[in-house]
């Protein structure tokens, strides 16, 4: 069920997500599509700024896979 968080000082759409969804990977997209008009307020949030955000996604981001070069 989508929740609709408030903006403060500073917060940009991507920081929403990630503060209170846990993740950016796709959610950033279905928030905008979410809140028609958004992405026209510029990168910074208005204080105070209703942003409703989708459900948080079912399954884990993508993982990279890392190598050691040195023991």
């Amino acid at each position: 069920m989508p929740q609709t968080v408030t903006a403060r000082q500073g917060d940009t759409l991507d920081l929403l997500c990630l503060r209170h969804l846990g993740t950016t990977a796709g959610v950033t997209e279905a928030a905008y599509a979410l809140n028609p008009g958004l992405a026209a307020l510029g990168p910074v949030l208005p204080l105070g700024q209703a942003v409703t955000l989708p459900d948080p996604p079912t399954t884990p981001a993508a993982t990279t896979n890392t190598i050691q070069l040195w023991d």
